[in-house]
């Protein structure tokens, strides 16, 4: 076997569903199993594993366990020379599997990987590589010195942005959300801590990776989409307290002379992280909901990009929907380059998007998985980020589209 493919599944059914169609086309030409652990989901997860992924090895837990030992409990029991942790809410593309694989097989030093990530509406995400926190470099990231230098190499070191995005770089820290481990990795510097219910862990194992004498890499030749956050949301009090109180564990863990200093500066962040998130409730609740509420518009134009067979699959059910406005205009665009002629429902091709959104009036493209590779839907996006529209996909066999912090059905 040489890929373990392990997620961790929480009340996030359709994301898990994308994820696991695009995870069945990249495991094509690797021999792959695949692993879901169940933390005691609400929304019908299991179900939708049993009848559409019947090949997908499920574990079914009765209580939230939380992240590491729910891979834990995969890993011991899976066969693969490669694990591969992977969320719930991302996408891969068609070659990632292969591309990750050869990539290690190539540098016996290397003992994890991480690929290109970029979120929901194309743009990069800086957590695809970064530096290890240590006390200094976690103070220039609690207080924003980050932010303001973030491509100083001494200030910036949490998300090493001075680094090249496009080109493979060795790293302290992987990310999570995609982290390729090799077996003999695995076996020598130990499984997930578990002291560590949800965040920090991908931290505490990269750093353990490179004390048992590995390299970390981040390796931009592939990419994923991560829809980031759909389980926990970033702007909650809870969020501020679990995440920050994850790096307590880890300073005390790997730092034993600093810990305390360091604790205290987390500790100080935590409250103020926490008064903020709150503060920015309560200005939301107060004056952004309500504005919101009375000036909100209903969206312009909805394109999809895909095959007019599939279109017209799609198209009752859409005019049928009760949240599509009357006014609003439904057409596609079409994959074949030789057809230059926009007529009916076809409102042109992918050679002039960016002059069709602004003609058209078009906020919303939805792009259809069955038509359309994830590799050529990631590039898109990224092509297309900077036209302040709304990406989503609708997976193959699904009458669900899905996008950033939203799931519609038709």
């Amino acid at each position: 076997m040489d890929l373990s493919v392990v997620i961790v599944n929480y009340n996030v059914k359709f994301f898990l569903e994308q994820c696991l169609y695009s995870v069945q086309t990249a495991a094509a030409n690797v021999s792959t199993e695949v692993f879901v652990v169940d933390n005691n989901s609400s929304d019908g997860s299991q179900a939708l594993i049993r009848e559409k992924f019947p090949d997908v090895k499920l574990i079914e837990n009765k209580e939230n366990t939380g992240f590491s030992r729910a891979n834990n409990q995969a890993i011991r029991i899976s066969q693969g020379q490669y694990i591969l942790l992977l969320n719930p809410d991302t996408v891969v593309q068609e070659d990632t599997f292969q591309k990750c694989i050869a990539f290690m097989d190539a540098h016996p030093d290397a003992g994890g990987l991480g690929v290109k990530m970029v979120d929901g509406t194309g743009k990069f995400l800086p957590e695809s590589k970064r530096g290890l926190p240590t006390p200094a470099v976690a103070f220039y990231k609690i207080f924003g010195l980050s932010s303001l230098f973030p491509k100083s190499k001494k200030f910036g070191k949490y998300h090493l942005k001075y680094l090249d995005d496009n080109k493979t770089h060795e790293v302290e820290v992987l990310s999570g959300a995609f982290m390729l481990l090799r077996r003999e990795t695995i076996d020598k510097i130990g499984l997930l801590d578990e002291d560590f219910f949800m965040y920090g862990e991908d931290i505490d194992w990269s750093y353990r990776i490179t004390l048992g004498g590995y390299k970390n890499y981040y390796f931009p030749e592939t990419r994923i989409i991560h829809y980031k956050g759909e389980s926990t949301k970033k702007s909650s009090v809870n969020y501020v307290f679990v995440f920050y109180r994850a790096m307590v564990i880890f300073a005390k863990k790997h730092f034993h002379k600093n810990w305390k200093w360091f604790r205290f500066f987390i500790n100080l962040a935590i409250w103020l992280r926490a008064t903020m998130a709150l503060c920015c409730r309560v200005l939301e609740t107060v004056f952004v909901r309500p504005f919101s509420k009375s000036g909100k518009k209903q969206h312009e134009n909805l394109a999809f990009v895909g095959n007019k067979a599939t279109f017209n699959c799609v198209k009752s059910l859409i005019s049928n929907h009760t949240t599509i406005n009357s006014q609003q205009k439904i057409g596609y665009i079409c994959l074949q380059k030789e057809n230059k002629t926009a007529e009916g429902d076809c409102w042109g091709t992918l050679e002039n998007v960016p002059e069709l959104i602004a003609q058209r009036k078009i906020d919303e493209i939805v792009f259809f998985a069955s038509d359309i590779s994830s590799n050529e839907i990631i590039q898109m996006m990224m092509n297309w980020n900077t036209c302040h529209v709304e990406f989503k996909i609708m997976p193959p066999h699904s009458n669900f589209i899905i996008g950033t912090n939203s799931i519609q059905k038709f």
